[in-house]
């Protein structure tokens, strides 16, 4: 035992001995290793993190924010679409865009025409026009908004189902001559159809094709879905201008039409106090919005889904069984798709689409289309007071640009100015409604010859 004690201990220090050179060997080579890459390592935090003075690194930082964007416009920088902007659209032109966006703020906040359209609108059109940052690129907040519900013409239906929710054909059915008068203000439509032929023809001051005259004509009936509804499906690049018109002078009703109003009638024609409607019965109601989808689904399909969306709305409305359904169409989701809508239609308000030529011809046509329309409603109502037994107040009759209830609203305070009492809101609910109807079989036809 004491032989075997002795040769185990000369084994194990030999043992120990030897790992303590294993280890030494194997970590020299790392140590080397590391020494060699060190100077590498140096030279890649060298390139990474160059330091800069205080003063490049303010100067750097300034050239990332929008008032170096504006101020130093850069050639070929392209907007959300991937398409050049010229050097005007980027700096004076997105300057204008935003003093637009806060007159249509002022509108709507001050003024309070409209505000439920144009301060989405306004804000949409203050997001587009935001330098660097292409919020209106189709993955980005306002691009992918315009894609999900104004390019596939989806936000007009629901808004229109809401309307349509909304809507009483109690008037038009209780005096239904007032249709008469709906049909005649969409004379304006096919009037600035006409027109803007004629300028893009013989003028040569801008060049619509007649796709383009058709969705630009839409405007004179003051509808703003059914205009977004025909521009996206005829000239979706005309879009913003459209949209931007037809609602502005949806919101400029009370400032527009009352002049042309008074200067077609007499003190004595707008003091006309119309007799009571009748009472129309439930049957009536549910029937009107059947037969009215049947009419264009057989008559003129391409209106079917305007009219269709408008009909289920005031259908389930009326017929008192589907109560949460009707709510919600009149609240919740006309809201909603209203917030989108107008943000949507206010992306297409981009300095480098907004200022051109063709902008300006469209908010003139517009303009004329809506007076030409608010007139032919004013004049058939007095050449029909000619022939009707019952007094019929020509103020109605501009209520058949469709400007749901705004126009009605606004015939019926012209006429309280005359007559104080004489309240003819009612009455002029009839040609109001008949307009939305007009304007959609309108669309229609123009869908129908140009689509």
């Amino acid at each position: 035992m004491t032989m075997i004690r002795h040769l185990i201990f000369p084994f194990l220090i030999l043992l120990g001995t030897m790992q303590v050179w294993a280890s030494g060997s194997s970590a020299q080579p790392a140590a080397a290793s590391e020494l060699s890459q060190a100077p590498a390592r140096e030279l890649a935090v060298k390139e990474t993190h160059v330091s800069k003075p205080l003063t490049q690194l303010l100067k750097d930082f300034f050239k990332t924010t929008g008032i170096y964007a504006l101020v130093k416009p850069k050639e070929g920088a392209k907007n959300g679409q991937g398409e050049a902007m010229s050097r005007f659209a980027q700096s004076w032109g997105r300057i204008i865009m935003f003093l637009v966006v806060f007159v249509l703020f002022y509108l709507a906040i001050v003024k309070k025409f409209e505000p439920l359209l144009l301060l989405p609108i306004g804000f949409g059109g203050l997001l587009a026009n935001i330098p660097v940052v292409n919020m209106t690129a189709p993955d980005n907040f306002l691009g992918i908004i315009y894609n999900m519900g104004i390019a596939n013409e989806f936000f007009p239906l629901i808004i229109f189902m809401g309307v349509g929710a909304m809507t009483d054909f109690g008037p038009l059915l209780s005096n239904p001559k007032t249709a008469l008068l709906g049909g005649a203000a969409q004379f304006g439509i096919f009037g600035s159809l006409v027109g803007a032929a004629a300028l893009s023809q013989y003028t040569g001051l801008v060049d619509f094709t007649l796709k383009q005259c058709a969705s630009i004509s839409i405007i004179g009936g003051a509808d703003g879905p059914t205009s977004i509804f025909i521009a996206s499906a005829l000239s979706p690049e005309l879009l913003g201008a459209i949209a931007v018109a037809a609602y502005s002078y949806m919101a400029l009703v009370p400032v527009i039409q009352p002049p042309i109003m008074k200067a077609l009638t007499t003190e004595e024609e707008r003091r006309i106090v119309m007799p009571r409607l009748r009472k129309v019965n439930k049957r009536e109601k549910l029937i009107f919005p059947l037969l009215i989808v049947m009419l264009s689904a057989m008559l003129l399909p391409e209106s079917t889904p305007l009219i269709g969306a408008f009909a289920f709305g005031n259908f389930a409305k009326e017929s008192g069984v589907v109560d949460r359904l009707s709510h919600e169409m009149q609240n919740s989701l006309i809201n909603i798709t209203t917030i989108f809508l107008g943000l949507g239609v206010g992306s297409k308000l981009q300095a480098d689409k907004f200022l051109v030529l063709d902008t300006m011809g469209i908010l003139v046509i517009g303009l004329v289309a809506f007076a030409v329309g608010t007139a032919a409603g004013v004049l058939l109502a007095k050449l029909m007071n000619y022939f009707s037994k019952e007094p019929i107040n020509p103020l109605i009759g501009a209520a058949g640009v469709s400007a749901v209830p705004m126009a009605a609203r606004v015939v019926s305070k012209v006429g309280a100015e005359a007559r104080p009492g004489n309240v003819l809101l009612m009455h002029a609910m009839g040609p109001n409604v008949a307009g939305v109807i007009g304007s959609a079989v309108a669309a229609g036809v123009l869908l129908s010859i140009f689509n």
